[in-house]
């Protein structure tokens, strides 16, 4: 069965679009590679105004076209022919920091073109949204951007929840399914180490490739549909353990770093669990609280020298505003 989500309408410039970031609860990386993935759209979102203009621009910078391959990428596909067009964008999410501040703009800027072109249903601007981010990113998956487009919490290859849409790419296809959000209040940490996410990607990919790549790739995959079961079975406990469990796993493939690893123990005394999300080797982690020390454990990860919020997941995909 297919859950019935409204598409993105026609509509007339300007346009103002928005859409959620993402924090990934279980399964980066090993996602890539076809095994499950768990995770949220984030209540932390970037806008994006398309107007009509004497030339492309971003934030009133005439060379983003240059600069910023998303945008080229974006306008690229879906854009006009004739004509110039000025865009602005605001965000609150920090850049490069894992909580997938480029999703959320491909899929504003999507949204807002796909409007422009006459409207697109959301399986088409989730497939577009993540072809622009690959062809811009270089590699990846789906998860970040079908999280910017249909917001709420998703599983990616799992076999429980709602079936929203497949996304297909070069040499795989993902389904993407709806699962119930249980509700909780999550935390998320920004270490303020930059990173990128292709060469963290190609160094799992090769890590994979060894001879016992495999049997690591079917042990991220067991965590994942056991973390995946227990949040549908809304079992708190269950999801801390198999968080933690992820991270071992991913400091095994070599994505985690010095700055991560002093957050995740700053965040452990007042937490079920807590890895990092994301591509890692910087970046930010996830958190999930003991029920009511969600505040406590934003504190400490401050304390800790991380820029951090207390957060729930976001309704709302890619929407026009």
């Amino acid at each position: 069965m297919t859950e019935a989500l409204d598409g993105i309408p026609a509509a007339p410039l300007p346009i103002s679009a928005s859409a959620p970031g993402k924090a990934i609860v279980l399964g980066e990386h090993a996602v890539v590679h076809g095994a499950p993935e768990l995770l949220f759209a984030l209540d932390l979102r970037t806008q994006l105004i398309v107007q009509r203009g004497e030339r492309t621009t971003l934030n009133g910078d005439a060379g983003a076209l240059r600069s910023n391959p998303y945008l080229a990428r974006g306008l690229e596909r879906l854009a006009p022919t004739e004509g110039g067009l000025e865009l602005s964008s605001v965000t609150r999410l920090p850049r490069a920091a894992g909580l997938g501040s480029s999703a959320a703009f491909v899929a504003a800027l999507s949204a807002a073109l796909g409007a422009l072109g006459g409207g697109v249903g959301r399986p088409e601007l989730a497939q577009i949204a993540y072809e622009v981010e690959r062809e811009a990113q270089g590699v990846g998956s789906p998860g970040d951007t079908s999280a910017a487009v249909a917001g709420g919490f998703l599983a990616l290859n799992a076999t429980v929840g709602t079936l929203l849409w497949e996304v297909r790419g070069p040499s795989r296809t993902w389904t993407v399914r709806r699962v119930p959000n249980p509700g909780w209040g999550w935390v998320v940490a920004d270490t303020g180490v930059a990173r990128a996410t292709a060469p963290a990607v190609e160094a799992v990919g090769q890590r994979l490739a060894r001879p016992d790549g495999p049997e690591l790739l079917d042990r991220f995959r067991e965590v994942a549909q056991r973390g995946i079961a227990a949040l549908v079975g809304e079992d708190r406990e269950a999801v801390g353990a198999s968080m933690r469990e992820n991270q071992s796993l991913l400091r095994e493939v070599g994505v985690s770093h010095p700055r991560l690893e002093a957050l995740l123990e700053a965040a452990a005394p007042t937490c079920v669990g807590e890895k990092l999300t994301g591509a890692g080797r910087g970046g930010s982690v996830v958190a999930l609280p003991k029920p009511g020390r969600e505040i406590e454990t934003v504190r400490r990860l401050r304390s800790a020298g991380a820029s951090a919020f207390s957060v729930l997941p976001a309704a709302d995909g890619a929407r026009l505003l």
